[in-house]
């Protein structure tokens, strides 16, 4: 049985919503608790001028932080979000420092704003002739456009074997930046669990971005130390990868069940646009409120056109599901 509404922490919004909308981090933060929200994630689009308005928030009470994403707040010279300006998978040494330095000031704004999670995105396999991954999500788009049942496609014939050369070949090429990525975890986790913050490693939508998704597991149970890093779910993200057919949602899920920290909360449409209102695509969110525990953060992470009225109607059905 899954515990009472209450048991669980409150549902938070993420600022990818509207923090390219503001000047001011207290405004910013003052509209999301507005309308109902008592806790915000701080994204990956934060920039640096936000800062003194989200700590005067903060410090008044509007709200409470939940979670921050890296890099946050933006690096110096980036205006936009950039969470893979810098790759945990390069071993480029100067790229490799900037990750480093990055994330090492990312988890000290976690810190210094009473966030627990830091979500952090691993890198990719490179290619650097023809990435065969653009030729997969290419054929994919091609059915997205099509009229009849454009989610569909995962099973026929040319788009499996597609599908499974693709991978192969994305496995072939992965083990020294997998390599990496270990490494790279190595010398930030002591710093996170300085600071009191959690690692929380998101699943990507891309078939080479990294982890792969059978590796969570891996990563995870292979650190000395239990509870400084943990999976970070993307609802969204999960059912790209469904619908090309590379996981199952539910069995993923089921997988990964004892490791999770929180979720990133998002709705996917049936030709592959994520970041939609709850209700407004095919995801099963009935069955992802199964794996909801009570040290779980739960934050709706949505598309900055969504609007005002259907982030609330959002926010309504994720708390039902919450009261079961």
């Amino acid at each position: 049985m899954r515990p009472a509404e209450s048991s669980f922490p409150p549902l938070a919004l993420s600022t990818c919503w509207c923090s390219h909308r503001h000047t001011d981090g207290y405004a910013m933060l003052r509209e999301i608790a507005d309308m109902g929200f008592s806790h915000a994630e701080l994204s990956h689009g934060v920039q640096v001028t936000l800062v003194p308005g989200i700590l005067r928030a903060l410090e008044k009470g509007v709200i409470k932080i939940s979670s921050t994403h890296n890099f946050c707040p933006l690096p110096t010279g980036f205006s936009r979000p950039a969470p893979n300006a810098y790759e945990p998978s390069v071993g480029d040494p100067t790229h490799h420092d900037q990750w480093v330095r990055q994330t090492r000031r990312s988890l000290d704004f976690a810190a210094q704003v009473g966030a627990r999670v830091l979500v952090t995105h691993l890198g990719s396999v490179r290619f650097w002739w023809r990435n065969p991954v653009k030729k997969l999500l290419a054929r994919a788009d091609e059915y997205y456009s099509a009229s009849d049942a454009p989610a569909r496609f995962a099973g026929e014939a040319d788009f499996a074997a597609l599908r499974e050369k693709v991978l192969r070949k994305v496995r072939e090429r992965m083990p020294p930046y997998w390599n990496q990525v270990r490494a790279s975890i190595g010398e930030i986790r002591e710093y996170a669990v300085e600071r009191g913050v959690t690692l929380g490693f998101e699943n990507r939508e891309r078939p080479d971005e990294l982890p792969l998704d059978d590796q969570f597991g891996e990563l995870l149970d292979g650190l000395a130390r239990p509870n400084t890093a943990a999976y970070w779910h993307d609802t969204g993200h999960a059912r790209l990868k469904e619908q090309l057919g590379i996981l199952s949602h539910r069995e993923h899920l089921e997988k990964n069940a004892g490791r999770l920290a929180g979720f990133h909360l998002h709705d996917t449409t049936a030709d592959g646009r994520d970041h939609q209102p709850i209700g407004a695509g095919e995801i099963d969110f009935e069955m992802v409120s199964r794996f909801w525990k009570p040290h779980h953060k739960l934050v709706l992470e949505l598309s900055p056109r969504v609007s005002v009225e259907n982030v609330i109607k959002s926010k309504n059905k994720i708390e039902a599901l919450m009261r079961g």
